[in-house]
């Protein structure tokens, strides 16, 4: 394997960079040397007699902080998924949302917004919880679907992801133009907006994004014996069907964590593996940590330019996502001919 040590350490440095802008920067800014005493301050539990703004210590500790690590989160988790699924389905244009985790997704999240189960004892936590359902019973229905006897094709897998995006994506707009008063919301959600803030998005989605992240981690080599084909995988001793059930559940959690907590948002599972698969070659057991690592500054940069560019208004990440996304996507189409 190709060493990785440089990638790693050059992409954790871009990390800590976008993370510091990203804390620091907004519709309230927040001066350097306030931000590092902050820091300090979190990690050690140092308390320094210089002088800092109250308000920025609030917006640091209760709004900023937990967005980011959010943001970082959930970027790394789209672009890992998004790593997974092209090695899984051997099509570099293959993206988190193939099977269709992230309609299903939006479905759930709609079905919430239009009734009454924000008022419910989830309360807040209504939509991610929803989101979550209808991504994972989405992928589930779609693998079944696609399943013949113990055997289940690649093919066959992604044409049934296609026609349940198109069916449950139907039923989402029939719910928004039934609903009235959420119309809004559940437009800024689709588009990329998280429903909720604080630290409890945080700490709820965690769990699911480490064991989904540290799966995918672990099936580096899983993914590289399955460029060769299912069949000469088989040859080679592997349990091919086992394996991919394995990849798309892995995958699918991270992708659903993702889009529960911070909404639908495209092209970070597309770009990042892209690029980390130009940059530093296709092998999965360094690709799969270099999109993690990836994917987290490449959301936090454009969650950066969504608070910045209508500041105090806040954009949907996902359009800044969609705007440098879509050319990006373009170019790989013309490079590919």
């Amino acid at each position: 394997m190709k060493s990785t040590l440089k990638p790693l350490v050059l992409n954790i440095a871009l990390l800590a960079l976008a993370f510091l802008l990203s804390v620091s920067f907004g519709s309230v800014g927040i001066p350097l040397p306030s931000l590092l005493r902050l820091t300090i301050g979190s990690l050690t539990g140092l308390t320094f007699n210089l002088d800092w703004s109250e308000t920025f210590a609030a917006i640091f500790y209760q709004i900023r902080l937990p967005h980011t690590l959010l943001v970082a989160l959930t970027g790394a988790s789209l672009a890992g998924s998004g790593a997974a699924y092209q090695g899984l389905f051997r099509n570099p244009l293959a993206d988190p949302y193939l099977i269709g985790a992230a309609s299903g997704a939006g479905l759930g999240a709609i079905i919430a917004m239009s009734t009454s189960l924000t008022s419910s004892l989830l309360g807040s936590f209504a939509i991610p919880a929803a989101a979550f359902v209808g991504s994972m019973v989405t992928v589930m229905v779609v693998y079944v679907l696609s399943r013949t006897g113990r055997i289940v094709s690649t093919t066959t897998l992604i044409l049934a992801g296609v026609a349940m995006s198109s069916f449950t994506t139907a039923m989402t707009s029939i719910l928004m133009i039934g609903a009235q008063g959420e119309v809004r919301r559940a437009l800024s959600w689709l588009l990329g907006g998280s429903v909720s803030g604080g630290w409890q998005p945080v700490i709820v989605a965690l769990p699911y994004m480490i064991f989904s992240l540290g799966a995918l981690g672990l099936l580096g080599h899983v993914l590289n014996v399955l460029q060769f084909g299912d069949e000469q995988a088989s040859q080679l001793g592997m349990p091919v069907e086992r394996a991919r059930i394995v990849v798309i559940v892995a995958a699918s959690l991270a992708t659903a964590a993702a889009v529960s907590f911070s909404g639908i948002i495209g092209f970070i599972g597309l770009i990042v593996p892209h690029i980390a698969r130009i940059l530093w070659g296709p092998d999965y057991r360094g690709l799969i940590p270099l999109s993690v690592l990836g994917g987290a500054t490449a959301l936090l940069l454009a969650d950066l330019v969504a608070r910045l560019v209508l500041a105090p208004e806040v954009l949907p990440v996902g359009i800044i996502t969609a705007l440098a996304g879509a050319p990006f996507f373009i170019w790989v189409l013309r490079r590919s001919k």
